[in-house]
């Protein structure tokens, strides 16, 4: 499966709205095989738009790595360098 491009969500917008569009054109006029088909795309466009939405929010969120503050590295360094009596 092929990521989308980010700067293309417009696109794939306009491709999912074409094709509400058109499954309401196909319901209209009785073309039950071509709604089946168009159903199937649609559902794809927009697991692509929720992948970029997710791929967005994912990048904005702040990741925690752990790192210690001073006094717990000066409390780990002292008392592993204490010598043995």
């Amino acid at each position: 499966m092929l990521r989308p491009e980010p700067t293309q969500r417009h696109r794939l917008v306009e491709i999912r709205d074409n094709l509400i569009a058109r499954i309401a054109e196909a319901e209209q006029e009785g073309w039950l095989g071509e709604i089946e088909g168009l159903q199937v795309s649609l559902a794809s466009a927009e697991e692509k738009i929720a992948q970029l939405d997710a791929e967005q929010i994912r990048q904005r969120q702040v990741i925690d790595l752990g790192m210690p503050s001073f006094s717990q590295l000066a409390t780990r360094t002292s008392t592993a360098t204490r010598p043995s009596s």
